[in-house]
């Protein structure tokens, strides 16, 4: 049996495991070093450690202090890996720990953090999800039962002090064009909630100052939200510091592509069965500025979709540009609406467009104005049949219980 060489005990606090950080920081230490051609386990919290509950209450998304995200296991070092090198990782394996069975999916309040559709839905609400092996279903969504696909939400390696330097400059200069906007533009860095480790001190002080937060995706990786990085997946990452400094987290059990909900997919505790390997040069071989993956063999099979346009004319009737964001998120609106006519509330559907594994395209990005984004939705996933027929929609759905609403407090 491969050596687990991170351990989570679900019971204690992140902030209590100094094998757990939630900042990108170059000076962060290594909490285990493995060779190149060895496999091993890393166990995770749920990217909120452990705050969301499985409850019939909203009142943890509403609630929630999102400075203290990402809790992510590591950094692990690769003995023989240096900068320029690409880090070659091979994900054997990945499930949910055995006494967490279970995941969390919700959108989290316009003032706390917002979502992909915040304005439609601004309040906290959450959904619950149990897993019975591969298959999920939720007391909050009745009619729908899909197989997952689970995937780290986040993976990385360390920034180097150039790295993080720019992104820290890009990212406020970005915030100082609309530093009153709900919500922000970024998440700029922030100490007092910053976890750096097994760092000490005012070393420690020092870098909780300027580490970078963990809620957007950049050159290192992070917080992609890739669906299809799964077990069988093999990703590619540069490397910036001697040994890499991998670590990784945001664990999902399921999710549609784009994480639409941003507290999003169904979010989990768990575990990943790993093996690294080191390409020498091989940014500067290989031409590296993002890493690049080989998608999981392992995907859940569905053969039926309906599929909905969403063109960049936005919901208030402004021509946008060929902006595929837009278009996108008319994809979905259009979605959510015909979902309703089968009984489910907008939430409902917009829970289900975030953890079931729907498909996002590009569609058309060169016929102007209007660019054409698409949303491919799987029929199979539902206990009654959702395409359109003569007769008309039925309301199959009813009763059961509804995704916790909280509403807002001043």
């Amino acid at each position: 049996m491969p050596e687990t060489i991170i351990k989570i005990d679900l019971t204690q606090s992140p902030y209590d495991n100094d094998k757990v950080h939630n900042r990108w920081h170059p000076d962060i230490p290594m909490v285990a070093w493995v060779k190149p051609g060895e496999d091993f386990i890393v166990e995770t919290y749920d990217w909120t450690g452990g705050f969301i509950q499985n409850n019939d209450s909203a009142d943890d998304v509403r609630d929630i202090d999102l400075t203290i995200v990402h809790f992510l296991s590591g950094p692990i070092g690769v003995e023989g890996a240096e900068p320029g090198d690409l880090l070659v990782v091979d994900l054997l394996d990945v499930g949910a720990k055995p006494d967490s069975l279970w995941g969390f999916n919700g959108f989290f309040s316009k003032k706390n953090g917002g979502g992909f559709l915040t304005d439609h839905f601004p309040e906290a609400q959450k959904s619950i999800w149990d897993i019975k092996g591969m298959y999920t279903h939720s007391r909050h969504i009745p009619g729908v039962e899909f197989a997952g696909l689970i995937h780290p939400g986040l993976i990385g390696c360390l920034p180097d002090r150039k790295l993080l330097d720019t992104w820290n400059e890009r990212e406020t200069g970005l915030i100082a064009t609309a530093p009153d906007r709900v919500p922000p533009l970024a998440c700029p860095p922030c100490a007092p909630t910053a976890h750096m480790g097994r760092m000490s001190g005012e070393a420690r002080d020092q870098a909780a100052t300027e580490g970078a937060r963990t809620v957007p995706p950049r050159e290192h990786g992070g917080n992609c939200d890739i669906k299809d990085l799964s077990r069988g997946s093999r990703i590619y990452f540069p490397v910036y510091v001697p040994g890499g400094g991998l670590s990784m987290g945001d664990l999902h059990f399921s999710q549609g592509d784009g994480e639409i909900t941003f507290c999003g997919a169904i979010e989990m505790a768990g575990w990943l069965h790993l093996r690294v390997e080191v390409i020498k040069d091989g940014v500067a071989k290989y031409g590296i500025k993002n890493p690049i993956f080989k998608p999981s063999p392992v995907t859940p099979h569905y053969n039926d979709y309906l599929i909905f346009e969403g063109i960049s004319v936005d919901e208030w009737g402004k021509q946008h540009y060929l902006d595929v964001h837009i278009a996108y998120r008319q994809a979905c609106l259009n979605a959510i609406e015909y979902l309703t006519k089968f009984g489910y509330s907008k939430a409902q559907a917009y829970s289900i467009l975030g953890t079931a594994p729907v498909q996002g395209h590009i569609s058309g990005v060169v016929d102007i104005p209007n660019a054409c984004a698409t949303l491919w939705l799987p029929t199979e996933i539902f206990d009654f049949d959702i395409r359109p027929t003569a007769a008309g929609p039925v309301k199959f759905v009813s009763g059961g219980v509804d995704i916790p609403l909280s509403p807002d407090l001043d």
